[in-house]
């Protein structure tokens, strides 16, 4: 079980959910990370007296430094100081919380120092998967998934001994809160209309990814990566209850699946404390009061960028950095209001075929993907 983490991302939705879990079995906690949540982050820091906290801005870092010069609370910014946080030795665990390609740098160092990753950053593997996948097995590090999907997919798995009985991951989704409507009626979805989300309490991004269903794309990207399955053997269904919470196909035909209120507590405290289960003060699943479980298939041709992730999933190399580096700036744009909802799909498609991919790519050309495709929308939002 884990004793002391560090934490990326303290201030957004899992980082909040994490420290609330951490109260609840008394970890200590090494060192807090968000991007510039000033007034947030000083909080945390006098509640849980970390020795090292960082904001990305350098701004706001200094703002932070001030304020916390009275408890002797080191504080660093920028990437430098997120990879310091990684890497701290009185850490066994590393919660990356953080959302988009600024995790992959810490979860790599992370790696390298042998800690348990309890993984909630899916751009690290979407966009690095295989080189970092490499980098646990090398390292000897222990990776935990933290999202609902890959923790229930993780949990199914405890009691199989052979992976090659598997014949499918099956990954649920909630269909998000457009569910039904044609790629037509979607066009003139605002912002407000796409952050309610029916089920999940989440952060902004996220929330946009699931009305387009790209997230559920990453997640067949990432459970691949984690896996080590081609995707013929992962799949997504339309489950709108958010009960359970994925399945793994055997085989033989049995079908394995996590159920339980959503509630991504659940799965932050099975990362703290795997191999074991700590008793839990969160109410339980009541199957007798829950709504029927249905479940359909998605409509790639209305959201199209489900679609579009299953084609870079096939293709491999840059082609998953391109997409998401695309994805994460149309994404900002429209919740900047500059864009419209269906844009999203069409900047990605485009960044797609613009930029030259590379097969077998290393860490500085994924990372040069990401640029170029941000570049990409950038520039083709301007000709909007």
């Amino acid at each position: 079980m884990t004793k002391s983490i560090s934490l990326l991302g303290s201030t957004g939705s899992i980082g909040r959910q994490t420290l609330d879990v951490v109260r609840e079995l008394g970890v200590r906690v090494a060192a807090l990370t968000a991007n510039s949540s000033v007034d947030l982050i000083e909080k945390q820091a006098r509640e849980f007296h970390p020795r090292l906290v960082v904001l990305y801005d350098h701004d706001a870092a200094k703002e932070l430094r001030g304020r916390l010069a009275d408890v002797g609370i080191e504080v660093g910014s920028g990437m430098e100081g997120l990879v310091a946080a990684a890497s701290l030795p009185e850490a066994d665990t590393v919660v990356t919380a953080v959302v988009g390609m600024i995790g992959l740098k810490p979860t790599l160092k992370a790696i390298e120092c042998k800690k348990r990753i309890a993984l909630a950053n899916k751009e690290t593997l979407v966009c690095a998967g295989e080189l970092v996948m490499d980098e646990v097995a090398r390292c000897g590090a222990e990776l935990i998934p933290v999202d609902s999907e890959h923790s229930a997919i993780f949990q199914c798995l405890q009691g199989c001994r052979d992976r090659s009985e598997i014949k499918r991951l099956l990954l649920t989704c909630s269909g998000g809160p457009f569910y039904g409507l044609s790629y037509e009626e979607l066009a003139g979805k605002s912002r407000a209309d796409a952050l309610k989300h029916p089920n999940w309490s989440m952060g902004a991004k996220i929330t946009i990814d699931s009305a387009t269903l790209m997230n559920k794309g990453l997640e067949i990207i990432e459970a691949m990566r984690l896996y080590r399955l081609p995707l013929s053997q992962v799949d997504a269904v339309i489950h709108r209850q958010s009960i359970v919470h994925s399945l793994v196909e055997f085989r033989d035909g049995a079908l394995l699946a996590q159920m339980g209120t959503p509630d991504m507590k659940l799965p932050i405290r099975y990362a703290l404390t795997f191999p074991t289960r700590v008793v839990s003060s969160a109410e339980p699943l009541d199957l007798l009061k829950c709504a029927p479980l249905t479940f359909a298939a998605p409509d790639e041709d209305a959201f199209r960028c489900l679609a579009i992730a299953r084609r870079c999933a096939k293709q491999g190399g840059t082609s998953c950095a391109i997409m998401n580096g695309a994805n994460e700036a149309a994404v900002g744009a429209f919740l900047d209001e500059r864009i419209g909802f269906n844009d999203i799909p069409a900047l990605v498609e485009a960044a797609l075929s613009e930029i030259t991919q590379v097969s077998s790519p290393s860490l500085e050309e994924i990372l040069e993907a990401d640029r170029l495709a941000r570049e990409s929308v950038a520039k083709a939002i301007k000709r909007l």
